[in-house]
């Protein structure tokens, strides 16, 4: 039997599977429901720890003792997650990292995704320093929708965020994203006070005669990312710094949705606002978590974490590894423990979690 266990180490063992030879089990089940009434159709899997930007409230100061490259998931584990969460119920997958783009093979492994009968929607989150020059094989693989990472329209702000160059890079991606229009863009700005947020009028600016969704991240605490209350701005604060200057709509979200929608009227494009510490959106809640290591998480702020890479390596059957993922789901708790209580708990590097 498999047991659900908490920051459990990987297995050493690592048979490589192909993407191509996953055997998989076609067992239909219902979608995955916790004690709460929440179905959870949304999976976020990272692929690669590392990134090639070193954002503080994302990557702590001193650098993770990272995984070597065998107790990551393989190609084929990861397409075996992912087939079996999409057979009961997932209709989102959304990659993430790290750096996601760092993955040797991602596109293979996209397209593999994509051609998953039942999913609505392949997602990527991206720093987007190497999007340019795979977007045509992304698209051509099923991605449908790219949210793009950035926290600063000034070049010399951007190499102080990141401890990089690149913004060109990043504006040029996000042109050329948006120049195609087979693909979804959304610009994900983390803002923070006395960082950044004097900006963010000027990223609204960005939707003006741009089809793009700007979301605006409240500050969120995880290791070593030097979170304090005073540097959180919060969703009303920005709504009043933005309401200043323009007018703005409230749209309506789905069920699940958790960017807080507004348009500027006449604007092409639309803003959000990521509420999780002011505000949050635990009630509808519909994500899961995927590590790059394999660990199933299924609250972002939550210690807890089921070792699907592990039961994998040890021969665990479909059946098993849905058992440990539908006993993790009906843990959930109804909410995370408040901005105050995460700031002083240990979790995860948001870097190694997948953003």
């Amino acid at each position: 039997m498999y047991e659900l266990k908490v920051l459990s180490p990987p297995s050493t063992a690592s048979p490589l599977e192909e993407v191509d030879t996953v055997p998989l089990v076609q067992t239909q089940g219902e979608v995955l429901s916790d004690s709460f009434g929440r179905r959870h159709t949304y999976l976020r899997i990272s692929l690669v720890e590392h990134c090639n930007l070193r954002c503080s409230y994302c990557m702590p100061e001193e650098a993770p003792d990272w995984n070597p490259t065998e107790k990551l998931l393989t190609d084929g584990e990861v397409v075996r997650i992912a087939r079996l969460f999409v057979e009961h119920g997932v209709t989102k997958i959304r990659l993430t990292g790290g750096e996601p783009l760092l993955r040797p093979g991602i596109a293979k492994i996209a397209q593999k995704l994509g051609g998953l009968s039942k999913l609505k929607t392949l997602a990527l989150t991206t720093n987007a320093l190497l999007l340019k020059r795979n977007l045509f094989v992304l698209k051509r693989a099923g991605v449908n929708l790219i949210n793009i990472s950035l926290d600063t329209l000034q070049p010399e702000r951007f190499k102080e965020i990141t401890c990089r160059d690149g913004f060109h890079l990043v504006r040029n991606a996000i042109d050329a994203a948006l120049a195609d229009g087979g693909i979804r863009v959304k610009v994900n700005c983390v803002v923070i006070r006395g960082v950044n947020e004097d900006e963010i009028v000027e990223f609204v600016e960005l939707t003006r005669n741009q089809n793009v969704e700007v979301r605006f991240i409240e500050f969120m605490p995880f290791d070593g990312n030097q979170w304090g209350e005073c540097r959180l701005v919060s969703y009303e604060e920005m709504l009043r710094m933005i309401r200043q200057v323009h007018p703005l709509q409230s749209l309506t979200a789905g069920q699940n949705h958790t960017a807080k929608l507004y348009q500027v009227p006449g604007f092409c494009g639309r803003i959000g606002f990521i509420t999780s510490m002011t505000d949050d959106f635990c009630d509808s809640c519909n994500r899961l978590r995927i590590t790059a290591d394999g660990h199933l998480k299924v609250c972002l702020f939550g210690r807890a974490e089921v070792n699907l890479q592990h039961a994998m390596r040890n021969g665990a059957e479909d059946r098993d590894l849905l058992d440990l993922i539908r006993t993790a789901v009906g843990k959930k708790h109804a909410r995370h423990a408040g901005m105050h209580q995460i700031s002083v708990s240990r979790n995860r590097p948001m870097v190694t979690i997948g953003g």
